[in-house]
């Protein structure tokens, strides 16, 4: 588990721009029964995260006319029951962190992991997000 210092900046760069935290198993499933469309943040300490993956949902959401009904994150090596309870909702896909998923109506509908973040831009990963954003919400 990564100490708090560390993990406080980078929860902050998401959640003082909208984003609620998924902090429980409970709290996730609930999130991800709703109707309408949901953007999970699985986020870490990487240098993929601060680098492309934050800030490309960041352009991504400042920027699109369609957005997400529900901007939510949780954070790998940290929130560890969230993060595994999201998981499950990803499968067949493995662990990956940092990765970005939508939600539909409660399926998974686009998913970005972290191997097609890193290297990437972030303007790469905001235009994938708003092709997504386009689609799906």
């Amino acid at each position: 588990m990564y100490p708090a210092e560390l993990v406080m900046p980078m929860k902050a760069e998401l959640t003082d721009n909208g984003f609620e935290e998924l902090l429980t198993p409970g709290k996730v499933d609930d999130v991800l029964k709703e109707s309408g469309t949901t953007l999970v943040v699985i986020n870490s300490v990487c240098g993929c995260s601060a680098g492309t993956a934050r800030p490309g949902v960041l352009m991504a959401v400042a920027t699109s006319e369609k957005k997400p009904d529900r901007l939510t994150t949780s954070f790998a090596g940290f929130d560890a029951a969230a993060v595994q309870q999201i998981r499950t909702h990803l499968m067949p896909y493995p662990p990956s962190s940092p990765s970005i998923a939508l939600f539909k109506d409660g399926q998974l509908v686009h998913f970005i992991e972290r191997h097609m973040i890193e290297g990437r831009s972030a303007q790469m990963i905001a235009t994938n997000l708003l092709a997504a954003f386009d689609e799906y919400c």
